[in-house]
């Protein structure tokens, strides 16, 4: 029972936080980026004026940075990780990249658009404080959070809401639904009355904001987030060099750790 009261005290505690974030200036922090560390199909990326540019392998992507994703296209983001390496020679044997436990990775999927809006790290005494903000403004992401400091906020901007994550395994679709493998989200959103409604979702399932039902997650949707977390935390093997990708793209390698990884860029395509 102490158990209980404690994780719904926490809980609360989380809510009422994120329904001041409009309200509470944020702390200064020294401001990281993401890693681009998968790529599949036709990806890019603005950084204002409606100029786009295409979204390569390695790339280090700064806050203030749109990217969008086309038909059959999707791309892995580790985030607050840009300080890694960018490329290295790639052995002709089998390795695999497995990142860090402490990394933060969001996959964006096809037919999404979204805003990393703020990426911040900053050390007060024994803990790092991170700061994390995406913009979901189409499509949707899958995404998997560390645990973190009890200051650190990972925010998910929607359409018609913002979602409060901590340490949690969970997917993101912009029209409104949210969906918790592991951990919890606090979501907060505009009722009918226009004033503000939070939403606690637990472990294992999943909530609709349009419609206000919250449900459990059904167990295709665990078996389906459970492989996509699988391969976003354990990455891809290698193949040798010089053989061809399905469609006639180019293999080619980058890891944000010293152990590379199989990448692969189709030939230029429209879509966007």
């Amino acid at each position: 029972m102490k158990e209980t009261q404690s994780i719904l005290n926490s809980l609360v505690a989380c809510g009422v936080a994120l329904a001041m974030v409009s309200t509470l200036a944020a702390q200064s922090g020294d401001q990281s980026a993401a890693k681009v560390i998968r790529l599949k199909g036709a990806v890019r990326y603005s950084t204002g004026n409606n100029v786009w540019q295409p979204l390569k392998l390695g790339d280090v992507v700064r806050p203030g940075t749109a990217i969008q994703t086309a038909a059959d296209s999707r791309v892995d983001l580790v985030l607050g990780d840009a300080a890694a390496p960018v490329a290295r020679p790639v052995p002709s044997d089998m390795l695999s990249y497995q990142p860090m436990a402490e990394q933060n990775i969001v996959r964006l999927w096809e037919n999404t658009l979204m805003g990393v809006d703020k990426l911040t790290e900053m050390r007060t005494g024994m803990d790092v404080v991170t700061e994390t903000q995406l913009d979901l403004k189409a499509g949707h992401i899958t995404g998997s959070v560390k645990k973190m400091s009890a200051a650190s906020k990972y925010e998910v901007k929607l359409p018609n809401g913002v979602a409060g994550i901590k340490g949690t395994i969970y997917e993101c679709y912009a029209e409104g639904v949210i969906k918790v493998r592991e951990g919890s989200i606090v979501v907060a959103y505009p009722g009918a009355n226009g004033a503000n409604v939070t939403q606690v979702i637990m472990s294992m399932q999943m909530f609709d904001i349009r419609t206000g039902i919250l449900s459990p997650l059904p167990d295709i949707d665990k078996t389906t987030m459970d492989g996509i977390i699988r391969e976003l935390q354990a990455g891809l093997f290698l193949v040798p060099q010089g053989l061809q990708a399905p469609g006639g793209g180019t293999l080619v390698y980058i890891s944000p750790q010293p152990i590379p990884v199989q990448q692969v860029i189709p030939p230029p395509i429209s879509g966007f």
